[in-house]
């Protein structure tokens, strides 16, 4: 049966295959490239190539299979299941170098841990979203240039059409809140979504200087459920809703939401002949977390590659796939028998069954 992420996304999609009355060419759901930015929900191996590490084999083993492809899943992400339902090749990430893909019909620019915000020497990521952007301008002079100098290179690059005529996909700013709490109020969280989305607008900005029209916006998903959350900030069962998750991580991010929602009415008008598709993410991966049990899934917060076992099976200071040592005991983070049936992977990311979300 049709997985509800990608019937949802693709419900989206299809309404591009529609004339766009305010824009200056029609729009349509065939796109001949995509590009994309954002952090770990849509990482094809930016992070893995930009910083010169591989993952632990566990990443990636029910369908890339070792060597790592990169991706923060122990499969297919999203935006891979998305690529394949516009029959498009999965994305190449924009430091990858070394891999049998080319860039014709687009380039990743997401990297895990990145954040709207400019990255500072405590980040995860050096790779913030205007960096991305930037990564983005200089890919595409590049690109024309080289077309330019030799037009055989349209077999393997963009053209200026594809550039044009291509789909601008956005996931990010979960980790924006998500460090956010760590050294601020829930109060002092909300006072930052402006600043961010501020931040976030420019971005977009740039890209339309730069010729796109065609943007696809996700928002944010329920932090509070993520097992690596729950653990360090669930402790006080108070602070925990009914379904296990921490409220208050989930009321900053429907407030990011909320606002970015406001952001994305108006952006139409701001950058004429633009076409701007907006994804509730955060109401797909809530129903799929609190009703778990009616799409197959056993577990929607405990996670599949972790260690300590029922109710989170997780530990912070031992990752998935590795051995560590965690209040004087050695450890090691296992994957599960049957990733199948959870929901979260390993603390932070979905498994490549909640990716695709297949119902039984």
């Amino acid at each position: 049966m049709e997985n509800l992420f990608l019937t949802l996304l693709l419900f989206v999609a299809i309404s591009h295959t529609l004339p766009h009355l305010a824009g200056s060419f029609p729009i349509s759901h065939n796109f001949p490239a995509v590009f994309n930015f954002g952090d770990s929900n849509s990482d094809t191996g930016e992070l893995t190539s930009g910083l010169g590490f591989l993952l632990q084999p566990s990443y990636g083993q029910t369908y890339f299979k070792p060597p790592s492809s990169g991706r923060f899943c122990n499969g297919r992400l999203i935006v891979d299941f998305l690529m394949e339902a516009i029959d498009r090749p999965y994305l190449r990430p924009y430091l990858d170098s070394i891999s049998r893909q080319s860039y014709r019909r687009g380039c990743n620019f997401a990297a895990a841990g990145s954040t709207i915000q400019k990255a500072n020497a405590a980040s995860y990521s050096p790779f913030g979203f205007g960096v991305q952007v930037s990564q983005f301008i200089t890919f595409k002079s590049k690109v024309i240039q080289l077309i330019h100098q030799d037009k055989e290179l349209e077999k393997y690059l963009p053209s200026e059409y594809y550039f044009k005529n291509g789909l601008y996909m956005f996931d990010i700013g979960q980790n924006d809140l998500a460090g956010a709490f760590y050294s601020k109020t829930f109060d002092q969280v909300l006072a930052l979504i402006p600043t961010i989305l501020d931040i976030f607008q420019d971005g977009i900005t740039r890209l339309y200087g730069e010729g796109a029209r065609n943007f696809w916006i996700h928002n944010t998903g329920p932090l509070g459920c993520l097992a690596q959350v729950v653990s360090r900030f669930g402790k006080d069962k108070s602070k925990l809703d009914e379904f296990g998750c921490v409220s208050d991580h989930n009321q900053a991010a429907q407030f990011f939401n909320l606002q970015l929602n406001g952001l994305f009415k108006k952006l139409p008008q701001l950058y004429p002949g633009s076409h701007f598709t907006y994804v509730d993410i955060f109401s797909i991966k809530s129903d799929l977390i609190l009703n778990h049990s009616k799409y197959g899934f056993d577990h929607s917060i405990m996670v599949c590659c972790g260690t300590g076992g029922p109710p989170l099976n997780f530990d912070d200071q031992v990752g998935c796939g590795k051995t560590a040592t965690s209040n004087g005991t050695i450890k090691t983070a296992k994957p599960c028998i049957d990733s199948s049936k959870y929901v979260n992977w390993d603390g932070i990311h979905y498994t490549e069954a909640a990716n695709r979300h297949n119902k039984n």
